[in-house]
């Protein structure tokens, strides 16, 4: 907390937190107290507290007086997707002919992980020749005239078995559905094998890989994660995952990272690609339920 003082002004100004990751969001409160008949202006803020630092939002000044003398207070909510270590100026506040100042806020911010130059290099795919784009409409083509033609032979053979003795015969069981960490852990693999971000695809991989987790944390724990933001997401699964404080700590990784690269144009390193794939594997694995087997019953009565 800092505080600035003239003759009866004295302005705080204070930060919920001062260290953050790339993307977080933190509370800028700026409080000015002085006497009853005292008047302060406050500065008018725009889209940047200071250049690299974004305002999201900001309240209305609010004011009130007691015994004690009139009390301003206004709160800017602020972030930055750049990795640096801000100073943001002393602010400006007029009260009749005078002005006063705030003290200096410094203001770090920093990327989500940390690089680690112990990990090995992996090899780089090879070039893939693209595929002719004309093909794929044909597929598209194929595989709807393919369904049409599954349900006109459905619906024939449902019209010739009818009912049998005033009972409908199903003629196609229904399969189970299938586990859901099965299900992810096969869209894991299939992107661990195409690796589509040493392609330049690095937007489509982070998009990719947090759709598998949404679905899965959907499926898994009724969360509706794929129509949530990621800190909805993430307010959802605090109390699910009370018992594992670090797999929640990762799965926030995963995805501050992810939207850094969908939506602040971020340049994620191999090395965060990589992990963000191993954080993935290791989410699903140590959430997904464990099977019991049944014990078997030595009390078997002994025939005489």
């Amino acid at each position: 907390m800092l505080l600035s003082i003239l003759l009866s002004i004295v302005i705080t100004t204070s930060l919920d937190s001062t260290l953050l990751t790339l993307g977080d969001q933190t509370k800028l409160q700026i409080k000015a107290d002085c006497d009853r008949d005292e008047y302060v202006t406050y500065p008018k803020f725009g889209k940047e507290l200071t250049e690299g630092v974004e305002i999201v939002r900001q309240s209305a000044i609010d004011s009130v007086i007691d015994k004690e003398g009139k009390h301003y207070k206004q709160e800017l909510v602020i972030t930055s997707f750049q990795d640096s270590l801000f100073f943001i100026e002393p602010l400006a506040f007029a009260s009749g002919n005078d002005t006063t100042y705030s003290e200096g806020i410094t203001l770090n911010f920093v990327q989500p992980f940390m690089l680690d130059s112990t990990n090995n290099i992996t090899d780089i795919r090879s070039i893939q020749k693209a595929p002719i784009w004309w093909w794929g409409y044909i597929r598209w083509i194929l595989g709807i005239l393919l369904l049409v033609g599954i349900g006109v032979l459905v619906w024939w053979l449902l019209g010739k078995v009818g009912n049998y003795n005033g009972k409908f015969i199903p003629l196609i069981k229904p399969e189970p559905e299938r586990p859901a960490e099965e299900v992810a852990l096969e869209a894991l693999d299939r992107i661990r094998e195409e690796k589509i971000w040493t392609q330049g695809q690095t937007k489509q991989y982070h998009t990719e890989l947090t759709d598998v987790l949404r679905t899965y944390i959907a499926k898994r724990f009724g969360v509706a994660s794929t129509e949530k933001t990621s800190d909805e997401t993430l307010q959802a699964m605090k109390p699910i995952l009370k018992e594992q404080r670090e797999l929640h700590a990762s799965l926030t990784k995963v995805l501050r990272l992810a939207d850094l690269v969908k939506f602040a144009k971020w340049q994620a390193t191999p090395d965060e690609n990589e992990q963000a794939l191993h954080i993935a594997y290791e989410f699903v694995n140590e959430t997904k339920p464990v099977s019991v087997e049944p014990k078997e019953d030595n009390n078997q009565p002994v025939n005489d």
